[in-house]
């Protein structure tokens, strides 16, 4: 059962400016709930939702007895979270989507990531409040549920490979590819891949921001494999990953 508590509100928000909300944007938090907590409440960022994991001792001992999701900023409000981003040719999400901020001690250590699992209750939590926020906002289409790292690959690896997005996708969320268009493409490219700069509009195409040179295409290649191939996000654009980016143009773009 989704449970919202709404008894920490942030001050960082400001409006949306008459901007209809298109997207929801995913983040782990890389810090434990109560300093997550502070940090979106009075650090100068913000997100709508904070989503602590159930299994921390500190959110425990805070007395709390039940998973729940707290609510910072109102949704009809401009939360601090994407910050530089873009999607389907839009810069600067913050004005038109809503940010979900989910407890997980990622760590980066000098470019070296560890991606902790996240908890089965805190999974299914989150499902509940991306069915309800998809219920109110019936414009919010499947490729429009994504990561931090989707919408700025080139500075962030939110939420990371662990997330389950396939299962989101099963539960009625977010967008996945068709196993049998996956597998046509993928034999095809195992002859050869198509031209770089055809990829390069694919990947555009799905919504993604444009690479600027060899490294950008790298991170937002590994951005797009953390969200679609997780057991494998090195960067490198094989036929499988290549495979996977036409088979979902195929899917929700119609091309």
């Amino acid at each position: 059962m989704l449970v919202i508590d709404s008894s920490f509100p942030s001050s960082d928000f400001n409006e949306r400016n008459g901007e209809p909300v298109r997207q929801v944007v995913l983040h782990y938090t890389a810090a434990p709930f109560t300093s997550s907590l502070n940090t979106l409440t009075q650090g100068g960022v913000s997100a709508h939702y904070l989503l602590p994991d159930p299994n921390e001792p500190a959110y425990r001992a805070g007395g709390y007895l039940e998973l729940r999701v707290f609510r910072l900023v109102p949704e009809d409000k401009r939360a601090w979270h994407a910050g530089t981003s873009h999607w389907e040719g839009r810069d600067n999400l913050n004005g038109r989507a809503i940010g979900i901020e989910i407890v997980n001690l990622a760590r980066d250590a000098g470019g070296v990531f560890t991606f902790p699992a996240y908890p089965e209750a805190q999974v299914d939590m989150l499902v509940a409040l991306l069915r309800d926020i998809l219920g109110r906002y019936p414009q919010i289409g499947p490729t429009d549920v994504l990561g931090h790292s989707d919408v700025a690959y080139w500075r962030k690896s939110d939420p990371g490979p662990q997330l389950p997005w396939r299962r989101l996708y099963e539960a009625g969320i977010g967008a996945w590819f068709d196993e049998a268009t996956r597998a046509m493409y993928q034999r095809r490219f195992c002859l050869g891949l198509p031209p770089e700069v055809e990829v390069e509009r694919a990947f555009q195409r799905y919504g993604y921001a444009p690479a600027k040179n060899r490294r950008a295409f790298e991170q937002r290649t590994r951005a797009f494999q953390m969200h679609f191939r997780p057991q494998d996000y090195c960067g490198f654009l094989d036929a499988q990953t290549c495979a996977v980016l036409y088979a979902l143009n195929e899917r929700y773009r119609g091309i």
